[in-house]
């Protein structure tokens, strides 16, 4: 049976975390907000939870999951040859709506679908999911919608559509909007602009100006 948490309380917030915490730990999912839409969570590390993550949305390994850390620190345990292009990047606009895809680790020991030696990374900017990040570690996260369905803005939409198959859900109110964020590659000489969402290109080119952008 599902748990959920109102995190506009602080009593309820800290008993939301403190178990969603130990459900991650499980290798069971969760839900969270973000500054985009709500997520749903597991381990980056447990190649069960991120499967079932996969299993819960109706999603295919084609479509790798995406990953959430709390701070920029941790990228350096995550990615290699993450250019001074990219750490201008992370030091403007995170935490906030702009995913990396950089090269991972050889070494780590993870599975979160057909990557191909990359990882999409974010640290998003809101205050529960940063807490439950800090606490556990990265999270491999997509937006808590069953594949094909619209991005949920409030839990009770996330609700509805994952049901019991996810262990908590913590209710941090409506996010701030459905506008995703940006993703730019970040593996090759020249950053590559994926996906045009919350960060503008011209944003982004105050940064790196040589920044391209995929056809």
């Amino acid at each position: 049976m599902a748990r959920r948490y109102d995190c506009n309380d602080a009593t309820d917030r800290t008993s939301g975390l403190r178990e969603a915490a130990s459900a991650v730990r499980r290798g069971e999912l969760v839900v969270l907000p973000t500054d985009t839409v709500y997520g749903i969570g597991a381990d980056a590390f447990s190649s069960e939870g991120v499967a079932d993550l996969l299993d819960a949305k109706g999603r295919g390994r084609n479509m790798p999951t995406p990953v959430l850390i709390g701070s920029p620190n941790t990228l350096h345990g995550l990615v290699t040859d993450f250019s001074e292009q990219a750490w201008e990047l992370v030091d403007a606009f995170w935490p906030g709506a702009l995913t990396l895809v950089a090269r991972h680790q050889p070494s780590l020991q993870w599975d979160l679908g057909d990557t191909r030696g990359t990882v999409a990374i974010r640290m998003p900017l809101h205050p529960v999911a940063i807490e439950l990040l800090t606490e556990v570690g990265p999270m491999a996260v997509s937006s808590a919608n069953l594949t094909g369905h619209p991005s949920p803005e409030d839990c009770d939409a996330a609700q509805g559509m994952l049901g019991d198959s996810v262990s908590v859900y913590l209710d941090g109110g409506p996010t701030p909007g459905i506008v995703p964020s940006s993703i730019v590659d970040v593996t090759g000489a020249v950053p590559v602009l994926l996906r045009a969402g919350a960060l503008s290109v011209e944003e982004l080119r105050k940064v790196v100006p040589d920044l391209e952008v995929a056809n």
